[in-house]
């Protein structure tokens, strides 16, 4: 590895509902999937400023950092992603960017391996910060 070689960073954003329900996005673009709020970093950017950033962009509205829970390489992508668990400022203000055609609180059971794993590492934070390869 090189001093000037480059890495895709991302960070995203774990919502959470009353029910303990996980908010997620579809895409649409690419495989259309689901996924969590958030998304690649802009050149001069931190990961703070990016997962505000683009929950702002996606969902429409604002986001409050509680704290950092993982960081993990997703090896599909070469890329690594920061995981953050935040509360929306206004929970009833989502309107989404074009980037996505709906949202959803979903119960973790509905979640792939890879999601649940950084999401209940995310709702159950014991203060250590989580990183494992995907």
């Amino acid at each position: 590895m090189a001093f000037n070689d480059r890495f895709r960073l991302s960070a995203h954003a774990v919502i959470t509902n009353s029910q303990k329900q996980v908010l997620q996005v579809r895409a649409t673009y690419g495989d259309k999937n689901w996924g969590l709020p958030g998304g690649a970093l802009e050149l001069g950017e931190t990961i703070h400023q990016a997962v505000k950033r683009e929950c702002l962009e996606e969902l429409g509205c604002e986001v409050k950092v509680d704290y950092l829970s993982g960081v993990y390489y997703h090896s599909a992508y070469q890329s690594q992603v920061f995981i953050f668990k935040c509360t929306l400022v206004e929970p009833t203000a989502i309107k989404l960017s074009d980037e996505h055609s709906e949202y959803q609180y979903f119960d973790l059971s509905a979640l792939s391996s890879v999601q649940l794993c950084r999401v209940k590492t995310c709702i159950e934070f014991d203060g250590e910060v989580d990183s494992r390869v995907f």
